[in-house]
């Protein structure tokens, strides 16, 4: 299973050149690194996002995190995936950069 992680422009580019990255400022305070399934990073992207130009959405596969990912109730108590752990470029699948046309983000097909 694909989760996702959405990144503005500076966070990419540090993760891109590093190559590990602790998370955005949100994700350092709370602790860990907040991610979503293909059926939430769409809500994610309008309710943390919304009018943010130049976003970044990083998919990576759930099964190869390991023990650092956790499902924890978020949002209405729906589980939302949790990563203890440094986010890994290794780790990324694949990435695409989320266009803002008419003020929505437009996503490439998720999984």
């Amino acid at each position: 299973m694909l989760i996702y992680k959405i990144l503005r422009g500076p966070e990419w580019d540090a993760f891109d050149a590093a190559g590990e990255s602790p998370g955005s400022a949100l994700d350092r305070a709370d602790g860990y690194i907040h991610l979503s399934t293909a059926a939430q990073v769409p809500q994610t992207a309008a309710r943390h996002f919304a009018g943010v130009p130049g976003l970044w959405l990083l998919a990576l596969q759930a099964d190869q995190l390991g023990a650092a990912l956790a499902w924890e109730p978020s949002r209405g108590g729906v589980l939302f995936p949790h990563l203890y752990a440094p986010l890994r470029r290794a780790d990324v699948i694949w990435t695409a950069r989320l266009p803002l046309i008419g003020g929505q983000h437009q996503f490439p097909p998720l999984e």
